[in-house]
C-alpha cells in the first residue's frame, strides 16, 4: 500500500476548482477508503468514477467471471476479458485509469461468514450486487457495523437508489423488510436490463460516496431516488423515520452473533 501520497494537482484540477473540494478534499479522497461489492454493471461505473475522483482504496469484491453477455453493460470489463475473473477484469482498467491508487480485490462471494471481515477497513459501501439475498446481507451487516453504504438496483428500464447513514434516517430493510423467497420473486439479472441504465444508477452511487467522504451536499438518506428510463424521469419516495419494526436497526432487531 502506496503512503505519503500527494495530490497530482494537475490530474484533480477541475476537483481543486470547486470550493467544497479544493486541495483539502481532494486529500480526504486520497485517504479514504470504498468498498464496491459486485463488479458488474453498477459496480463497473462507480469503479471507475471513484477510482478517477482519486479515492485513494478501492476494494472490489465480487466471486464470478467475465461473460460475454456481461459487456453489453459492465463498461470496466472488455472482449479480452472474457473468462477472467471479474475483479482482476475491473482491477486491469482501474490501474490504466489511476495508477496512483491502491486496489483490494477479494474474489470471493460476500457472505455472512466473511461480510463484517470485509467490510471493517472501509469507510463506505457501495452495494452493486444483483439479488435480494445479499442486498440484505450487506444492508444488516453495514447496519450492525454503523457503516455507511449506497444501495442500487436495476431491472429493465427502471433503477433505484439510496443511502443509508448510521443515525440518519430507515435502512434497506426498513423499507422492503424481508427478501423474498428464491424464485418467489425476480432479480434485476433475471428480467433484462438496457445497458445504459445501471451506467446510470452506478454513476449516482458513485457520487453519493463522494458526497459521503467529501461531506457535502444532501445525501440520499431517508429518500428512495426512483429512475424511469424510458420515460426520462425520476421520482422520490421520502421515508423520514426508521422502523421501529426493523429486523436490522428497529426496536425488532435480532441479535446477528456478529462481533
Amino acid at each position: 500500500m502506496k503512503t505519503n501520497r500527494s495530490v497530482d494537482e494537475e490530474r484533480y484540477a477541475r476537483h481543486i476548482l470547486l470550493d467544497n473540494v479544493g486541495i483539502e478534499g481532494q486529500e480526504r479522497l486520497l485517504a479514504s477508503k470504498v468498498l464496491i461489492v459486485g463488479a458488474g454493471g453498477l459496480g463497473a461505473p462507480a469503479a471507475m468514477y471513484l477510482a478517477a475522483a482519486g479515492v485513494g482504496t478501492i476494494g472490489i469484491a465480487d466471486d464470478d467471471h467475465v461473460e460475454l453477455s456481461n459487456l453489453q453493460r459492465q463498461i470496466i470489463h472488455t472482449t479480452d476479458s472474457v473468462g477472467e475473473k471479474k475483479v482482476e477484469s475491473a482491477r486491469r482498467t482501474i490501474r490504466r485509469l489511476n495508477p496512483d491508487i491502491d486496489i483490494e480485490t477479494y474474489a470471493v462471494r460476500v457472505t455472512r461468514e466473511n461480510v463484517m471481515e470485509l467490510i471493517e477497513p472501509y469507510d463506505f459501501i457501495v452495494e452493486a450486487v444483483d439479488n435480494f439475498e445479499a442486498r440484505f446481507l450487506i444492508n444488516d451487516a453495514c447496519v450492525a457495523a454503523k457503516k455507511s453504504f449506497c444501495h442500487g438496483g436495476v431491472a429493465r428500464f427502471e433503477g433505484q437508489l439510496m443511502t443509508y447513514v448510521p443515525g440518519q434516517g430507515p435502512c434497506y430493510r426498513c423499507i422492503f423488510e424481508e427478501a423474498p423467497e428464491p424464485r418467489s420473486a425476480e432479480d434485476g439479472r433475471d428480467l433484462g436490463i438496457l445497458g445504459v441504465i445501471p451506467g446510470i444508477i452506478g454513476s449516482l452511487q458513485g457520487l453519493e460516496a463522494l458526497k459521503y467522504l467529501l461531506n457535502i451536499g444532501a445525501l440520499m438518506t431517508g429518500r428512495m431516488l426512483v429512475f424511469d428510463g424510458l420515460r426520462m424521469k425520476f421520482r422520490e419516495a421520502v421515508f423520514r423515520h426508521p422502523s421501529p419494526h426493523c429486523k436490522a436497526c428497529g426496536q425488532d432487531r435480532i441479535t446477528t452473533g456478529w462481533k
